[in-house]
């Protein structure tokens, strides 16, 4: 099975190129934002014809059972800052391009096999900071997508008072999704969480999440992988 992994930054990248060894298993930078998210994936497609796409990363964090360096599986995906307006078509919702899916599904199958994974083993959290080696939780729910760094409590607020749901924010995960809809490849985004914005200020958690515990925060994007 050849697999697509998909990253925004440096900093992602350089975390999950170094678990993978596998011809099969493709990671690569696409840059930040939706524009980069959808040509990155497009090129995946064309050029290394993955049988699933992952897009992984960080995100910031949303509920009171989301902590930073848990990870966020989407069950569906959609943009938190596109609106087409009901000047042609009234059943258009927020957050949909018009003429496609007003959120974009996991594909069935991954979604299936990320339920299934157990949490990561003890040791690779033991030496994270914060955290005890027993806390670390994987849960599923929406994820939205849109082009700005949510890094005050204000923008987080007006974001979840139009998607209550949503589990995490990200710049990319939607985009891929779209692009993978419209190719016909199966999706799934794993979001590692650095940040959560309504108990932080001046993004500090999403500064410290990077100088202190990004380390193995991505093993669980290995884990379900090695799973497929």
């Amino acid at each position: 099975m050849k697999i697509g992994i998909i990253v925004a930054m440096d900093k992602e990248l350089n975390q999950l190129q170094a678990l993978f060894n596998d011809g099969n298993v493709r990671v690569e930078k696409c840059g930040i934002g939706k524009v980069n998210a959808a040509l990155g994936a497009q090129r995946m497609i064309n050029e290394f014809h993955p049988d699933c796409i992952i897009s992984s990363g960080c995100a910031g964090g949303n509920g009171d059972d989301i902590n930073v360096q848990d990870v966020i599986v989407s069950t569906e995906l959609c943009y938190h800052d596109v609106y087409c307006g009901a000047a042609i078509d009234n059943t258009t919702q927020l957050g949909q391009v018009q003429g496609l899916p007003a959120r974009y599904p996991a594909d069935p199958y991954l979604l299936r096999k990320a339920r299934q994974l157990s949490i990561v083993p003890r040791n690779l959290l033991a030496h994270s900071e914060g955290l005890k080696s027993n806390q670390f939780a994987i849960h599923t729910g929406l994820i939205v997508t849109g082009d700005w760094f949510v890094d005050t409590k204000e923008k987080a607020q007006e974001i979840i008072s139009h998607f209550p749901d949503a589990k995490a924010i990200d710049m990319e995960s939607a985009a891929i999704a779209q692009t993978c809809y419209l190719n016909k490849v199966p999706f799934i985004s794993f979001r590692v969480i650095s940040d959560i914005p309504l108990r932080d200020t001046a993004a500090s958690q999403y500064h410290n999440f990077w100088d202190t515990v990004a380390e193995n925060s991505f093993q669980v994007t290995k884990t379900f992988v090695e799973s497929l």
